[in-house]
């Protein structure tokens, strides 16, 4: 199968490409700059940008299947207003290139909740993805575990620069992470299941965690177990300006992650554990895993404003 991917110098995206390659497909890697990506051999590389939609043609011919990793998280407070674009630019170009199957990565939460600017964004992106011609398979996902995902940067630099840390209420929230490692096997999984077109699911790994548990796992594998007192008055305003002081997590990409955290992100729907059975990652075996993984190690550069999950 011949197989797109967006954000292929991504978090997910980088990790993605070589493992459809192992499985076997033909893949395309959509990317900004050609130049300056060094992803493994056997890849066609396409240059262009889901902002400009003609650069997005060329990407999906004699395409059958394509992967859609693509947010704007870290472009500041515009980023609702450009995930929208991206995804009907892509919608689009893949309808008329006659695109059979789009795999799009999302997050998990409750439709009933009172989601952040940032889920909801990725819920609307979703749902644009869904009125394209092709059959839509969404994966939803809570808090990724792996080096380079800006969610578990975040937990594990204050886990690492704070022995004690006066918190928000939100280090009681449930939370399901999952390793990036078994990510990835749901996404190549998936295009062997051809009953997992137009179906939606929700991936977490074994462990359910609130963000203190979190928090306290992964300073105890950085030799330390910080002490943590929550309090109520910290906003998610207030609580981005104290991440940015004390992490190297940007405010604008701290700001909406924060905002995510009041909501319980558990998986509620497990029916692709029938489907493609894997071996789960337990949570402190992604966390050594990914202290031990450095971005740079795979050679690829990550952009810096439109990213993969």
């Amino acid at each position: 199968m011949r197989v797109l991917v967006t954000g292929a110098t991504g978090f997910v995206g980088r990790r993605l490409v070589p493992a459809l390659l192992d499985a076997g497909h033909d893949v395309v890697a959509f990317v900004r700059d050609a130049g300056r990506y060094t992803g493994p051999s056997g890849v066609d590389v396409v240059e262009g940008d889901v902002f400009d939609s003609a650069t997005l043609a060329p990407a999906m011919a004699g395409v059958d299947a394509a992967y859609y990793l693509v947010h704007s998280m870290r472009s500041g407070g515009d980023f609702e207003a450009r995930d929208r674009l991206a995804a009907r630019n892509f919608v689009a170009a893949a309808s008329d290139a006659g695109v059979e199957r789009v795999v799009y990565l999302g997050g998990l939460g409750e439709e009933r909740d009172q989601l952040s600017p940032h889920l909801r964004s990725r819920r609307e992106v979703e749902h644009l993805l869904g009125s394209g011609s092709f059959e839509l398979t969404t994966l939803r996902a809570a808090i990724i575990v792996g080096s380079g995902s800006a969610s578990f940067d975040m937990v594990q630099q204050l886990a690492k620069r704070l022995p004690v840390m006066v918190t928000p209420q939100w280090v009681e929230t449930k939370c399901q992470p999952i390793a990036i490692d078994d990510v990835v096997a749901y996404l190549v999984g998936v295009l062997d299941h051809p009953e997992t077109a137009g179906e939606t699911y929700e991936i977490g790994g074994p462990d359910v965690l609130t963000y203190r548990e979190m928090l306290q796992q992964v300073g105890v594998h950085l030799g330390h177990a910080p002490r943590i007192v929550s309090v109520p008055v910290l906003s998610p305003r207030l609580s981005s300006y104290w991440i940015g002081l004390v992490t190297d997590v940007d405010t604008d990409v701290a700001r909406p992650l924060i905002e995510g955290l009041k909501n319980p992100v558990v998986v509620n729907d497990d029916r692709i554990r029938d489907i493609i059975p894997i071996d789960e990652t337990p949570f402190d075996v992604a966390v050594e895993r990914a202290l031990h993984d450095e971005p740079e190690s795979l050679h690829i550069p990550i952009e810096s404003k439109t990213n993969a999950s």
